[in-house]
């Protein structure tokens, strides 16, 4: 199997890049090339069991997809996007990465002809979905997203779908809750303070929280983003039908709750790191967003989560992200 990952220099795209190297295989198929892509080179691993091709460039310019679907990868995974706050600020930028690009992708796959068909997952996002909400988003909520970032992501859904019908490939989308916490740098995504006031923290490191403790959104830490890639790329698609996309499970807490979870697993001198200044940009920007869903569909096809509680998220970023010690 060939599998073509982009965004492959991402967060994300990393560490599933990472467990594909690990697995060697994807379900029951063995990996015999993995071409990495991203805007700048990914990092090639050292020592891999099977052949991996890292490129760099915009897939969003002419040409360019059609270079990368030219091996005719049997699963590409499209993590490739511009971050919610940078698609708000950059209107352009926003709409050439997310939406061009991705139908420059979905149109080079439709071309190559000759019963070409490949797997094709689309990390797509709850910024689909805009206010007002009902408690919890069910899965027969309609798209009314209240950014470009989301409108961007809910015109890729359609597109996605329209090609599977067409047959032109058979593609899931995925809509991720935020990643949280996410390990690195701060990022310019407007959702990157959920990850922040809690990673800066435990690293000895102070933070600023934007936006007030009660605001409430919906989480998963990057190892179940991992499995949710994982199990997309190997279910059988015939038990999902013709609605290919999907929101994946995940954990509804309030800042306050991160907050009280911080401090339950590091301490009250960890979460004092903590210094609130309300930034209203990313106020306005958050108080359009989802806060709590049931996903009952995704979890009925398999797809799970890693954690049950927030104290399990940030325990899980300790283990992964700072070898099992924080700064306290």
């Amino acid at each position: 199997m060939h599998i073509l990952v982009l965004g492959a220099a991402g967060m994300v795209g990393r560490k599933f890049c990472e467990r594909l190297l690990r697995d060697g295989r994807l379900g029951k198929s063995d990996i015999t090339k993995l071409t990495m892509h991203d805007v700048v080179e990914p990092k090639k691993p050292e020592k891999a069991g099977f052949p991996v091709e890292t490129v760099s460039g915009d897939f969003a310019v002419p040409g360019a997809a059609e270079k990368l679907i030219a091996g005719r990868p049997d699963a590409i995974f499209h993590l490739a996007a511009i971050v919610s706050g940078e698609a708000e600020l950059d209107f352009d930028k926003g709409y050439r990465i997310n939406l061009d690009g991705t139908r420059m992708l979905l149109d080079a796959i439709r071309l190559v002809g000759g019963g070409y068909k490949p797997r094709v997952v689309f990390t797509s996002s709850i910024a689909v979905f805009g206010a007002p909400f009902p408690d919890a988003i069910g899965d027969e909520f309609f798209h009314t997203p209240l950014l470009s970032y989301g409108t961007q992501k809910a015109i890729g859904e359609l597109l996605l779908a329209d090609y599977s019908r067409r047959g032109f490939l058979d593609g899931i989308g995925i809509r991720l809750p935020t990643i949280c916490i996410r390990p690195g740098l701060p990022n310019k995504a407007a959702s990157g303070f959920f990850s922040n006031i809690l990673r800066e923290p435990l690293a000895g490191k102070e933070a600023v929280l934007p936006v007030s403790e009660d605001v409430r959104h919906w989480h998963a830490t990057p190892r179940s983003a991992v499995g949710f890639l994982l199990h997309a790329g190997t279910m059988n698609l015939a038990t999902v039908g013709p609605r290919r996309n999907l929101t994946m499970p995940g954990l509804s807490a309030t800042v306050g709750e991160q907050i009280a979870a911080l401090k339950r697993v590091a301490g009250d001198k960890v979460a004092a790191r903590i210094k609130r200044e309300p930034d209203p940009f990313i106020v306005g920007i958050v108080g359009g967003w989802p806060r709590n869903f049931n996903a009952k569909r995704s979890r009925e096809l398999g797809f799970t989560t890693a954690e049950q509680t927030f104290d399990d998220i940030i325990r899980i970023h300790i283990e992964d992200e700072l070898g099992g010690n924080f700064v306290a």
